[in-house]
């Protein structure tokens, strides 16, 4: 997979007309969350709300605060947690993000593609659930425990 960058751009969620410049970030599915610059934050008024410890590809420990705003990138928004990066740090889009899009990363085309959400339902009597998942193949579905039933 070769390497992906978008624009994001973070909205303060309690004044939406507050909004950073877009911000070109890696598209990291090994990152759980996105990262933007601490100062870019703290300009559009979006507050750290707790610290969270990360591991580093290279194994360091950092402690970074974190705080809540709306994510937005080609054309998806998201609510999500948002990683207040200090000077060094990369700028990343994290898979969390990714999920809350509805999206799958396409490397080759280096875009993000959208995705019906999965739900899971009641299965207990099995055969509703098991003619859905007949009926609509597809590898997002795949589970170690068995077919995940998806309501159309």
């Amino acid at each position: 997979m070769s390497l992906y960058y978008v624009d994001l751009v973070a909205i303060n969620s309690k004044l939406e007309e507050l909004r950073t410049e877009p911000v070109r970030v890696l598209v990291d599915t090994g990152a759980e969350c996105s990262w933007l610059p601490a100062p870019v934050l703290a300009k559009i008024g979006i507050q750290p709300r707790r610290k969270r410890a990360f591991r580093s590809a290279e194994g360091r420990i950092m402690v970074r605060d974190v705080g809540y705003c709306i994510l937005a990138a080609e054309g998806f928004e998201t609510n999500d947690e948002i990683v207040f990066a200090q000077p060094g740090d990369m700028l990343l889009l994290g898979v969390r993000t990714l999920e809350g899009f509805c999206v799958t990363v396409d490397p080759v085309g280096h875009r993000l593609t959208e995705r019906p959400s999965i739900v899971a339902g009641n299965v207990s009597g099995g055969r509703r659930a098991a003619e859905l998942v007949r009926q609509h193949p597809s590898p997002l579905r795949q589970h170690p425990k068995g077919p995940i039933a998806v309501f159309p």
